[in-house]
């Protein structure tokens, strides 16, 4: 799922530039999976379906969605789904703008606005009244939930919840069985109080690749303190994991001096491949290597993402994936313009 920029998001004064890279991710997902693409209007629909069919994309791999949005943070804003045996179901959590940051009430009606558009075949979405965004959660895909408590427990999202209220309903809601918390890890620019798709993801069951900074660096502290922590976990049979540290991307600014929140941690899988956001250093090639070893089955696909990271997120923020088991197709609107 990609949410598309228009001119009224954070995008608009710079959407000549950015719809180049939207356009690239697009092309690069749907080349090996269905491609869900949620637009403001059926007209954006109809422009963005051009732009893509031009790039070559299979028209047959373009599924549509109408709802207008803030912005375009998909991670954060569309459905998680869960898995009992085959039958999938979606879950439309809470989203108020990274705990009231920003206007948010467009982004949060997005997943029940496209389910009614009947997008979703095959299964069911239960909303939930609790603020959750997908960028604050990491798992094995086995029942371990790896997060900061600093991106789920505290007053801005879900007030009056303490932990383990809070891991009684990710355990009813997402299944989770296990919860491993962090309490460090956080990367200048970040607005998000620490989500952990910026800092810490699972390569496979026991393998966790995790962002660092060299000493003198302003993250190296957090990180390295992150690190301890990571090397602490043990796995559900008592090993520890195995940890393999990121490169530094360096210090990245926009044109007014403002730190940017660039982290090779926010890579995206794909079937047969995972998405690299890059930063035009030299430090990429370093990144490039490890993921490769780490995902030796998958084509590891760069993408700058210097301008993504102007708005704070990069690759895997801006994307949500469902399992095969959830059905796409065009949204009622679309399909009857």
């Amino acid at each position: 799922m990609l949410t598309w920029p228009h001119a009224e998001t954070d995008w608009g004064t710079r959407l000549a530039i950015v719809e180049p890279l939207f356009l690239q991710i697009g092309t690069a997902i749907a080349a090996r999976e269905t491609l869900l693409l949620v637009c403001n209007t059926i007209a954006h629909a109809e422009q963005v379906r051009s732009h893509l069919l031009t790039q070559g994309v299979p028209a047959g791999r373009l599924v549509f969605g109408i709802a207008p949005s803030d912005d375009t943070w998909a991670r954060d804003h569309g459905p998680l789904t869960t898995l009992q045996g085959d039958r999938a179901r979606l879950h439309d959590f809470g989203f108020n703008g990274w705990g009231n940051k920003y206007p948010a009430h467009k982004d949060a009606a997005i997943s029940g606005v496209i389910a009614e558009q009947q997008v979703f075949c095959g299964c069911d979405m239960q909303a939930h009244p609790f603020v959750l965004e997908g960028g604050a959660i990491e798992t094995d895909g086995k029942g371990t939930l790896l997060a900061t408590r600093s991106s789920l427990i505290g007053e801005t999202r879900n007030p009056g919840f303490d932990q383990a209220q809070i891991e009684q309903l990710l355990a009813e809601c997402l299944g989770f069985q296990r919860f491993l918390w962090l309490d460090h890890g956080a990367l200048y620019g970040d607005d998000t109080d620490g989500h952990i798709d910026t800092l810490a993801r699972f390569a496979d069951p026991q393998t966790i690749l995790h962002a660092s900074a060299p000493p003198g660096e302003p993250e190296h502290a957090e990180l390295a303190e992150m690190a301890r922590e990571l090397g602490a976990l043990r796995t559900p049979d008592g090993r520890p994991y195995r940890l393999h540290a990121l490169p530094y991307p360096g210090i990245h600014r926009d044109g007014d001096g403002r730190r940017l929140p660039a982290s090779y941690a926010n890579f995206l899988i794909l079937n047969d491949a995972v998405l690299l956001p890059t930063y035009g250093v030299a430090q990429d090639t370093d990144a490039i290597r490890l993921l490769d070893l780490a995902f030796p089955q998958r084509q590891i696909v760069p993408i700058d993402c210097r301008e993504l990271i102007r708005q704070n997120g990069s690759l895997h923020c801006l994307t949500m994936q469902f399992p095969a088991q959830v059905g796409l197709r065009d949204g009622q609107q679309f399909a009857a313009a």
